[in-house]
């Protein structure tokens, strides 16, 4: 083929794709035929030209180095290990352990080579203890501590103890240990995606719940921090999300250190469009959810199981999740392409305008009081449940499509037996210093319906 072949085409202009389209609209309103609003108020047009594009900041995320990390919750330290060793040798390349209670950290991690394997510890407790004796393993390992005492209250409306107790230990953690672990602060913002947060939302929350520490700790932990996302099958807004937080973070950080370092990025699959009827489809749901998280710049891609809302862990289910980022990375080769979205204009155009949304509403946060003070005022807990409501009211509507629950449902579905844990809110009554933000499907309502309809 002669490399002279597009020299005899005449470049086409932005203006002259619109006037193309216009003429075969046949009089049908551009704006109102084409033109998609989202629920971040971003306007979705049909086409995106280069001489369109303004690009202020590069939005580079290399999407060649990504792990397939094997989130394990521990309830028992040697059933635990075992699992982590065999999901090892099956090809995961991390393993992120998510701790409730103290654990004998010589029984959990018996047998793993711990200089050539990361290990993400989520910490569901506050305990100094805990971090110090994982200190004991030496300067060499690869730990990752994740402590975020605010997204603590966020969730569930308490701190571990009390405020003063909770920063004192935090403070002691920082100031003693920071230098033996990769990161020590995790900021869950996958939170507030599986509550409702729009895009716009999760990222200034996300910022604003950063700052709190660094405004707190300052310029020792910018490059001690990692950031937990949770992306949805939107799929180019979600890797334009990811992108617009490196953008967002370049700009918070550049204000406390002349050497901002780039935070690690874990994303998992939402929890939000789950479902129990039809699940197989939550396969391709997380499928393309971790295509996006790969192409946005996530560093640790942890995959869910198809079965986890209404399934106890197991074998199968475990193994499926971790064969699709497997498939994704040596058989898609999602590993092979640094910045593989670079030059999209469509992308690049969302990235900039989701950045800019997000950095407006970081400021009138910060204007208003700061993260943690709307938190205990219930500003940020409102306008997540607005965010969620208007989403909610899309899919009760049909406007949202969950195929296979309120699209082309299968009636002879069956499901009220094979429940292995209740995939649903469940409400215990208890006093909070706020109201928590809570994580709730999309689907919760409809199929509580569906399974009191069974046995008609």
């Amino acid at each position: 083929m002669s490399k002279d072949l597009f020299n005899e085409f005449s470049p086409v202009s932005s203006k002259e794709w619109k006037q193309k389209i216009q003429s075969d609209l046949k009089g049908a309103d551009y704006n109102d035929t084409l033109i998609t609003r989202t629920l971040e108020g971003i306007d979705i047009k049909p086409c995106y030209h280069g001489d369109e594009a303004d690009h202020k900041t590069s939005t580079l995320s290399d999407a060649t180095q990504w792990q397939i990390c094997q989130t394990i919750e521990v309830q028992d330290t040697k059933n635990a290990n075992t699992f982590a060793l065999d999901s090892l040798n099956r090809g995961a390349e991390s393993i992120k352990f998510i701790i409730n209670d103290t654990v004998d950290t010589k029984e959990l991690l018996a047998d793993i080579d711990l200089k050539t394997t990361p290990i993400y510890f989520q910490l569901n407790v506050l305990s100094e203890a805990f971090v110090a004796e994982l200190k004991q393993f030496g300067p060499d390992t690869r730990f990752y501590i994740g402590l975020d005492i605010i997204g603590n209250l966020a969730k569930s409306g308490n701190w571990y103890l009390d405020l003063k107790t909770d920063h004192t230990t935090l403070d002691a953690i920082i100031n003693q240990h920071a230098s033996a672990f990769h990161s020590l602060i995790n900021i869950d913002a996958s939170l507030y995606q599986n509550a409702g947060a729009n895009a716009i939302q999760q990222l200034a929350y996300a910022l604003a719940h950063t700052h709190e520490y660094l405004n707190h700790f300052g310029e020792k932990i910018t490059d001690t921090t990692s950031i937990q996302f949770s992306v949805g099958t939107n799929y180019f807004m979600e890797i334009a999300k990811l992108k617009a937080f490196r953008l967002l973070w370049n700009s918070l950080v550049s204000e406390y250190t002349t050497t901002p370092v780039q935070p690690l990025i874990l994303v998992t699959p939402t929890y939000r469009n789950k479902t129990i009827y039809d699940y197989n489809t939550n396969m391709l749901r997380t499928t393309t959810e971790c295509m996006s998280a790969i192409l946005g710049g996530a560093d640790v891609v942890s995959n869910s199981p198809y079965d986890y809302v209404f399934h106890n862990s197991n074998e199968f289910g475990e193994r499926i999740s971790r064969n699709q980022l497997l498939i994704l990375k040596n058989e898609s080769y999602f590993d092979k392409v640094s910045n593989p979205t670079e030059g999209a204009y469509y992308i690049e155009s969302l990235t900039d305008q989701l950045a800019e949304k997000a950095l407006e509403l970081f400021k009138d946060i910060e204007a208003n009081g700061g993260f943690l003070h709307q938190l205990k005022e219930g500003t940020i807990q409102r306008k997540i449940k607005a965010a969620a409501d208007k989403e909610q009211d899309l899919f009760d509507n049909g406007h949202e499509i969950l195929l296979g629950t309120n699209k082309h449902p299968n009636a002879k579905d069956r499901m009220k037996h094979d429940l292995e844990k209740v995939p649903f809110l469940q409400i215990h009554e208890r006093k909070t210093l706020i109201e928590p933000i809570i994580e709730k499907r999309l689907a919760a309502t409809l199929e509580k319906e569906r399974l009191k309809s069974e046995d008609q």
